[in-house]
C-alpha cells in the first residue's frame, strides 16, 4: 500500500517526563496538562497530552454534557479511574487504569467523577477543535456538521 504524504511537514519529537512541573494549567481548571509536543511536531495535525486531576473532583462537577468537534479522539487511563456518561451507552461507564476508548466525533459525554490521582493520555485530531455544551436529547454524532477544509469541502 502506498502511503500518502502529510499535507504539512512533520518532525521527529521525543518527550521525556521531568517531573510534576511538566503539568500546566489548561483547558479545564480542574485538570493539569502535560503537552507531549505532538501539536507542534505535526503542525497541528494532532494533539497528545496527559490530563491529570488537579485535585479532588469538584462538588459541582466539571463541565456537564458536551461534545468536541474533532476527527478522532482516543483516551487511555494511565493512573486512577474516571466515571462518565456517554450518549448511546447504557448506564455509567467506569474507566480504570489500563482502560482505553475512542469518542466518535461529536458524541455527547460528560465526566461524572474521578480519582484524585487520575491521569489520562488523550490523542486528538486535529490539535485545535471546538467544544460546545450539549444535551443528551440532541442528535447523535452522525448528524453533527463536519468541519470544512480550506476549499469548503466537508470532512
Amino acid at each position: 500500500m502506498e502511503s500518502k504524504p502529510a499535507d504539512k511537514p512533520q518532525r521527529f519529537v521525543v518527550s521525556h517526563f521531568n517531573g510534576d512541573d511538566d503539568f500546566k494549567a489548561g483547558f479545564r481548571p480542574n485538570s493539569l496538562y502535560r503537552d507531549l509536543g505532538i501539536e507542534e511536531a505535526t503542525n497541528g495535525l494532532a494533539l497528545a497530552h496527559v490530563v491529570r486531576a488537579a485535585g479532588p473532583f469538584p462538588k459541582d462537577g466539571v463541565a456537564g454534557p458536551h461534545r468536541h468537534y474533532v476527527d478522532f479522539q482516543f483516551c487511555y487511563v494511565l493512573k486512577g479511574w474516571q466515571t462518565m456518561r456517554v450518549a448511546g451507552q447504557d448506564g455509567i461507564v467506569t474507566a480504570r487504569e489500563g482502560t482505553s476508548w475512542i469518542q466518535p466525533p461529536g458524541i455527547v459525554h460528560e465526566v461524572l467523577s474521578y480519582s484524585d490521582d487520575r491521569e489520562i493520555l488523550e490523542i486528538i485530531l486535529p490539535a485545535t477543535y471546538e467544544t460546545v455544551n450539549a444535551t443528551y436529547d440532541e442528535p447523535d454524532q452522525l448528524t453533527v456538521p463536519r468541519r470544512r477544509n480550506a476549499e469548503g469541502i466537508a470532512r
